[in-house]
């Protein structure tokens, strides 16, 4: 599909559909948004309908990271969490800020910052297309210290799709997994150099007018094959599949677009595997959780049954010309209810 600069067109309305190349601008003030009955509203509510998250996940065994900033219509959210396997340390922070204080979040993907801070603890995630880097920056109260540089230079091909969401909204969302990433992180006394652990990370930007009340499941990967070609896999139903569909795998950059598939879980087990499949077979992965970070919030305004699991993959993707084995491989698998 042609290159876009801005994804609402001068009438008002947003270009559905999935990109060869990302948006540059999220102008979603815009957008003509309407209630079902077809009432227009104003710029006002406009701006506070819109929600907003990033999300990066670095995987760098035996350390891996998580960590979230979220535009919400009533409040500011962020939250990150720090897993290292070998040593079965385990940490999580979690903050919330009524009304969007502390927030700075914006609309162009790859060209803007997005922060939030609370107290003494922040957290920062700037783009730049020039020359093509994502940097992380986050300091927590207790010394926590993250300094990450994602490249999004060399071989920079990201799933962009913007989908019909309810009657009147629509979502956008541009993710890209197993990019290379740089710097340092200190933990509870112990520095992890991420380039000498040979880190990937996935960065997800998402925004629109999304349902009121949605849910979704979710898999993530960032790693590395046994041949050493890095994988990058995102896959996901419940979300994002009207008309087209966010389902891409990575193979050292290149993408290729996956087939829509089921998520079959126990949620009253956390402890227990996953089956994610596709309708063609073609897909046949096993996910065994190992922790996960969890939000349960249920407010007048909001709630969140929420529950993002770390742990291992295996099984096989057939594609055209060959079928990639994943062999126990770390990834995420989500679970997720929201009311907003």
């Amino acid at each position: 599909m042609t290159p876009r600069d801005r994804l609402i067109d001068e009438h008002g309305q947003p270009l559905f559909g999935r990109f060869d190349t990302p948006v540059s601008d999220i102008n979603f003030r815009d957008y003509k948004l309407c209630t079902p009955m077809g009432k227009p509203i104003l710029p006002k509510k406009r701006d506070q309908h819109f929600n907003q998250f990033q999300f990066v996940s670095i995987s760098a065994d035996p350390l891996f990271i998580g960590l979230a900033i979220v535009r919400l219509r009533f409040a500011s959210h962020a939250f990150l969490y720090l897993y290292d396997q070998s040593a079965e340390r385990w940490k999580e922070y979690r903050f919330t800020r009524p009304f969007r204080r502390g927030l700075r979040f914006g609309q162009q993907p790859n060209q803007d910052i997005v922060s939030f801070v609370k107290g003494r603890n922040r957290l920062t995630i700037k783009a730049s297309n020039r020359p093509g880097v994502r940097q992380v920056r986050v300091s927590m109260a207790d010394g926590t210290s993250i300094r990450a540089s994602i490249d999004e230079s060399t071989h920079y091909l990201p799933m962009s799709v913007c989908t019909r969401t309810g009657f009147s909204g629509w979502t956008y969302t541009q993710k890209s997994n197993a990019r290379v990433c740089q710097g340092e992180v200190q933990w509870q006394g112990r520095t992890y150099n991420l380039e000498s652990l040979r880190a990937l990370a996935g960065v997800d930007w998402t925004g629109g007018y999304m349902r009121h009340e949605t849910s979704w499941n979710w898999a993530s990967i960032s790693g590395r094959l046994n041949d050493q070609r890095k994988i990058g896999l995102n896959l996901s139903a419940g979300v994002n599949e009207t008309g087209f569909s966010e389902n891409t795998l990575w193979i050292d950059g290149v993408p290729t677009v996956m087939p829509g598939v089921h998520f079959q879980f126990n949620r009253d087990d956390t402890d227990s595997g996953w089956s994610v499949t596709s309708h063609d077979n073609s897909v046949r992965l096993h996910f065994d959780p190992v922790v996960n970070y969890h939000d349960h919030t249920n407010a007048i305004i909001a709630a969140s049954n929420f529950r993002q699991y770390l742990g291992r993959y295996s099984g096989e993707i057939d594609l055209p010309h060959e079928t990639i084995h994943i062999d126990n491989l770390w990834g995420l698998a989500e679970d997720h209810y929201a009311r907003w």
